[in-house]
Parts: structure tokens; sequence; C-alpha cells
């Protein structure tokens, strides 16, 4: 895997960083806040795709970046960052909460509300950016959790760090398997770290058996039958409670089931060591027994047919 793009250099480039940096993420406003101005700055922005995840590399030397509620307005993709610091030191600012990150050291942050960057020196930064739902945390704990200071040195941070410095070194490199089991174990690895930060009113009960029973679903998404009142019955809950956990975050129990089916669909069409298995053998997969109703929910839901999708894919990889 290469990533694309390289260093911006020389004089005026800054307008051309800022603009890169605004289009590879969210729309940002970002400002120079050097002595001498922007007019010798240089700077760096290098992306790549892992499945659902970007992987970017942004460096520079002393810039402000605001998310803005304007900018909000004119695109809201729904997209959660993880920042890690890679050298020089760096401020999140979110939800009334900052951030100070030396290297080695990250945060998440929510691009559907406003935030804040400082970054007083030269800085590089190894930035995460990937759809909301793909953090296994509620969106209620996302929003205790976001601009909170995750060290490179201490506790679920020590093993993330490292992990995470390492997966840049490999997609700089080239060296890093592209399987989608590597997509999920960096999800996985943000989302127990992220929610190791949060405070203890924020890890409730409630949010810890919708924890368990999205756990659940995943594991049971290969039967045809898997429906609200399988899961409320198995989790000892009534539907309508069931129900109103997942409302309270944004979803339906159904829409959610038919959601990570579709994802998880999704992953494997694109991935090589499938491309024998017919595409009614991969919905059937996770419990999507009729293949041409599976087309239309994927077409509706990609906008994109599952054969033409993954045709896409095979051509990107061998391209």
């Amino acid at each position: 895997m290469r990533l694309g793009g390289g260093p911006a250099r020389d004089d005026g480039q800054f307008e051309h960083w800022r603009q890169a940096v605004s289009t590879a993420f969210v729309p940002l406003a970002v400002v120079s806040t050097a002595e001498d101005g922007p007019g010798r700055f240089t700077g760096t922005l290098r992306t790549t795709a892992l499945g659902g995840l970007q992987l970017s590399e942004v460096g520079g030397h002393a810039v402000d970046v605001r998310r803005t509620r304007t900018s909000i307005k004119r695109s809201d993709p729904g997209l959660v960052k993880v920042g890690l610091q890679l050298s020089g030191s760096g401020v999140i600012v979110q939800d009334d909460r900052e951030a100070v990150l030396g290297p080695g050291d990250f945060a998440v942050y929510d691009t559907s509300k406003p935030y804040d960057l400082h970054f007083a020196g030269d800085f590089s930064m190894f930035v995460l950016m990937f759809p909301r739902e793909l953090l296994r945390i509620a969106s209620r704990e996302l929003g205790t959790v976001s601009a909170r200071r995750i060290q490179g040195s201490t506790g679920m941070g020590a093993l993330v760090s490292p992990f995470l410095t390492n997966l840049h070194h490999s997609v700089v490199t080239g060296t890093m398997p592209t399987t989608p089991l590597v997509e999920d174990a960096v999800l996985d690895l943000l989302s127990a770290a992220v929610q190791s930060e949060a405070p203890a009113d924020a890890t409730a009960p409630g949010a810890s058996l919708l924890l368990r029973v999205r756990s659940f679903i995943d594991a049971h998404l290969h039967d045809p039958t898997l429906d609200t009142a399988t899961v409320a019955s198995h989790h000892h809950v009534s539907t309508r409670h069931l129900q109103k956990m997942f409302e309270a975050d944004g979803h339906t129990v159904a829409g959610w089931i038919r959601h990570r089916r579709l994802e998880k669909c999704r992953r494997d069409l694109k991935d090589v060591r499938f491309r024998g298995d017919s595409i009614g053998t991969i919905c059937a997969r996770y419990g999507l027994v009729n293949s041409s109703h599976f087309s239309r929910l994927f077409k509706e839901t990609y906008g994109v047919s599952p054969r033409a999708f993954r045709e896409q894919e095979l051509l990107s990889i061998t391209a």
C-alpha cells in the first residue's frame, strides 16, 4: 500500500496545503500562526485507505485548525477522528475540554461538533478518520471522551500507541497487510482505548448493555432469524426497552442488524480471499438469504450494486 501525495514546499505553498487538508478531511478553517506568516511554510499531507478507515499523515508548522458550526452545516458526514502525535506537540479542544498531546499521545474527536487544533511549532500527526458507527462505543459515551488525552505511556494507551505507530510505519513503507482483519483489529483497539478513558457515569449499566447487545448481534449475523425479539430475549429485557436503547443512539435494532450485515458483506466483497465466492454465498454468510433483496439493499445504501462494487475494488487492487 502506497501513500499518495507528498510535501508541499517553497514560498507560497501554505494556501495549497490548507486547501488539501480541508479536502482530505472535512471542511476546515486553517490559519498560519508563524511569526513570519505563511510565506515560507513547509507542510506534508499523505493519505490512504484501509477498508472504511482513512489513514493520513499531516505535518506543518505553526497553524491553527478550526471546525466551525458553519462548516459543519456545509458538510457533516458523521465521522470520527483519532489523532496520534508523531512529533512536536499539539492541542485538541472540543466539548469544553483540552487535550495537550506530546509524541505518542492520542485523542479522539467528533467532526459533527466544533473543534480546534493548535500547533505552535513544527509538528506531524497520524490521523485515522472513519464513520462514527465503526467506533464500538455509544454516541453519548463519545461525547464524554472527545478531546481527552490518552497517554501513550500508561494503561491502554501504552498498548495502542505503539500499535498505531507501527501501523503508520507499515503504511509509509508499504508493508501493511490489507486484510479486513487488520481494519477490525484497529477499530477494536481504538474502541477499547477510548472506552477506558470514559468517566464512570458514562459507562453505566445501560451503556454496558448496549455494547453487549451489539457484540451479540455481530456474533449472530449468520442467523437469518435474528431479530429484535431474539436479541431482547437473550438479554432478558423487553423489546420496548431494547428499542429505546438503540433509539437513544440514533438507530433501531432492525436497522442496526441490517447495517452490520451490509458492512460485513461489503468487507468480504473487497477481500481478495473471497473472490471465488459468489455474491449469494457472501450475503448468505451474514443471514441475508435472498440475494436479490440483498442487491437492492446494497445499492440503496452504497449507491452501487454488489457486483459493480466488487469489480471496482478488484480493479483498484490490481491497478
